[in-house]
This record gives C-alpha cells, structure tokens and sequence, in this order.
C-alpha cells in the first residue's frame, strides 16, 4: 500500500477524481509540453457524463488557460481500465496533435496509466489487508497506528497535524457560511442551522445534531469548491472530520490521541482503495461514503479504547451497511443526495463504534472481505448507477410526482 499522504489529500473541491485527478494530471502533462501551442482534452464515460457539474473543465482550465484548451465530451465511451479516463494531446502552431496520453483518475485524487502502477509514491506498507496487519499488531503488542509509524516514519505525524488542521477549519468555515451553493440547484446550505437547532435539544439529540452540522458543514464547503481533505475522497470528505470533530470537542481528546485516530482510520481506508476502490465511478457511492463510514467507526472506536478486533469490527461494519449504495448525483453535481449521505454516515460511525463495543469485537465477516465483496458489487453495478448521473435520484429529480 502507499502512504497515507495518498489517501489524505490537501485540496480543493468538490471532487477528487473529477476535480482533483484531472488538474493534477493537467499539471504533468504542461510540465511536458510548455511549448505547444494549444491543448486537446477529450474526457470519457463517468468524467465526461458528469464532468460539467464536478468542474472538471474548470479544474484543467485552471492549467492549461481556457484560450488554449478545445475539450472533447464522450459521455458513452467507457475505456476498458476505468470509467474516468482522459486523454491530454498537445497541437502546434500549425494545428498538429501530437504526444497522445491517455491516463485516469482512478479516485482520491490518484492518478494511473493503464498497465502501469499509480502515478504516485511508491509503496510504503508491506501489508494491504486488514486481517494481516491485525495480526502482526497481536504478534508485536502494538496498534494499528504504529503499523502506519513503523511504515511510515515519523514524518506522517507533521502531514496529519496539517490534515486535522484543514479539516476542522473546513468544519468551522461551514458552520459560518450560509447562502445559496453554486451550481443550479438552488440548493441552501444547512450547516449552521443544524448547529443553532441542535444547541436549543437536550444532550442526546444534540450529540446527534451536532454530528449532521460538523458533516454538512465540511460536504458544503466542498460542494462550493473549499479546500478540504479528501477521506477518501472530496465527495465523501465530510464524514471523518464530523466524526472526529465532535468526539475531540465533546470528550477533549489531545489532538496526539486525534492523530492517531486519523493514522488508524487511513489504514482501514487505504486497505478498501488498495484491494478495491475509492470510486465512485468505479464502484458506487459505497466506494466513496462506505468506506468513509469505515475509516470514520474504526476512529471512533480507537478513541474509545477499543481493541484491535472491535477496531476493525467497527470499520466491516461501516462498509457492509452501504454495499450496493449508488452513486447518481443529481445534475452531476456533488450535492444531491452527496450531502446528506455524508451527515448519515457520520451518525452510523458512531452507532457501528457502539455497536462493536458492545460485541466486544465478535463478528463472523471481515473487514477484508466487506471490501471484496464491495468491489464485486461495484462491478456489478450498472454504469448508470456510478457517477454518470444516468439513473437513480439523478434521472428521477424534477419529475412530476
């Protein structure tokens, strides 16, 4: 596996592989051909379907000068490796294409060429499942987190103070920001008035509260483009920073304990973006806020002393109670129903760290095979059901009732 510092991404939003992905791979490609003329994108399946709504033309725009790019959209052209591939072509004065790349964006951000490995950091960690660093956490006496600092080195630990830095000003932005998020839906920000409603309940129903306004806060300052860390993913970015958020403000964890909650949480995520994906447009919407539930339960249940097998129980539970979750963004925008999914999921972190306390860690199903079957089910769904707004919510929005 890679290291955490791929999974965690610094950037902006409102999507990874939408936004994120294709900017960066819009920066290698320049750095090659600073020379040329012009630029052809010709974006395919999922990127193309949905691109517009995700501000992936913006995202390249931003690189290669919107005077100087021609796009091509081929919504119903999947390439065989992933349904979010692109293909960058330089031109000449004299209108000449040459040096054709064709590479994609495979979620969280990462980058890869067909039959060749990520365009990313080389691998870090020696294991890639769940199960096998469990057992070498109860061969060695250690915890999942110093797994990642026995791979990672002490550097990590500098990177996820920044994450924990951006992700909580992200939580505190949105629960200042109010009006209208951009894109045509007309869709009002909630977050802070979740946060005042959820102040004037009792303890119980405030918890819950606070939860949905730290979640709706950092999934709507992505919505309108604010810079956010992706766990895994933009789309799914608010669900561990909720989780992790509340749980310092109301139980006064050291941001040291918080960090190491982040380490064991990039782990339980890094397995499902390793054996699987963090796709949406690979593998639904389970790919994406299912494995955010995952990272965010098996956090919650660090912090609350829980053992290495409740750890885990937490994370399996968090992704198998969102297998077969579509993705079918409304106008392609990351909003509807993105949004709400992120405050849901936080709310069933919490529930899936309790229920595996009480468990005491005992379950039949693991985490490892939670993310094979997730990565099946993904193949098995259609592609109008992974982020090409084809199906689902997307197609049924605004029809009469």
């Amino acid at each position: 596996m890679k290291s955490l510092k791929e999974l965690y991404r610094i950037g902006y939003g409102p999507s990874s592989s939408h936004t994120m992905g294709p900017r960066k791979a819009a920066e290698q490609y320049l750095s090659r051909h600073r020379e040329a003329a012009t630029f052809r994108v010709t974006l395919y399946g999922s990127l193309a379907a949905t691109g517009k709504g995700h501000m992936t033309d913006w995202a390249i725009y931003q690189v290669l000068g919107e005077n100087r790019t021609e796009f091509v959209w081929k919504p119903d052209v999947f390439l065989p490796y992933h349904p979010n591939g692109m293909k960058f072509e330089a031109r000449t004065d004299g209108g000449e294409l040459y040096d054709p790349w064709t590479v994609f964006s495979v979620g969280g951000g990462a980058l890869a060429e067909e039959g060749a490995a990520t365009l990313e950091t080389p691998e870090v960690y020696e294991l890639n499942r769940l199960g096998d660093i469990k057992r070498w956490c109860e061969t060695s006496g250690r915890s999942y987190w110093e797994y990642v600092d026995e791979c990672e080195g002490p550097a990590v630990w500098d990177y996820l103070a920044d994450v924990w830095e951006i992700m909580k000003e992200a939580v505190e932005r949105g629960l200042e920001h109010e009006g209208v998020l951009p894109g045509g839906l007309n869709l009002r920000r909630k977050a802070p008035d979740y946060f005042i409603k959820a102040m004037g309940y009792g303890s119980s129903l405030q918890t819950r509260g606070l939860v949905f306004a730290y979640a709706l806060a950092v999934s709507e300052e992505n919505a309108s483009g604010g810079r956010i860390v992706t766990a895994p993913t933009c789309g799914a970015s608010g669900v561990v920073p909720a989780v992790l958020y509340h749980l310092q403000r109301s139980r006064n964890f050291t941001d040291k304990r918080i960090l190491r909650a982040l380490a064991t949480a990039g782990l339980v995520g890094n397995v499902a973006k390793t054996l699987a994906s963090i796709s949406g447009a690979e593998a639904g919407c389970q790919a994406e806020v299912g494995v955010a539930c995952a990272m965010a339960a098996a956090a919650a249940n660090y912090l609350f002393g829980g053992s290495l097998a409740s750890i885990e129980y937490s994370a399996e539970m968090g992704l198998e109670h969102h297998l077969g979750m579509t993705c079918d963004p409304v106008c392609g925008l990351v909003q509807i129903p993105c949004i709400e999914r992120n405050a849901h999921a936080a709310a069933r972190a919490l529930d899936a760290n309790i229920y595996a306390t009480y468990a005491e860690g005992l379950h039949r199903i693991s985490y490892d095979k939670a993310v094979e079957v997730m990565k099946q089910t993904g193949h098995d769904l259609p592609s109008l059901y992974r982020e090409t707004s084809e199906g689902g919510l997307a197609k049924e929005y605004g029809r009469d009732e």
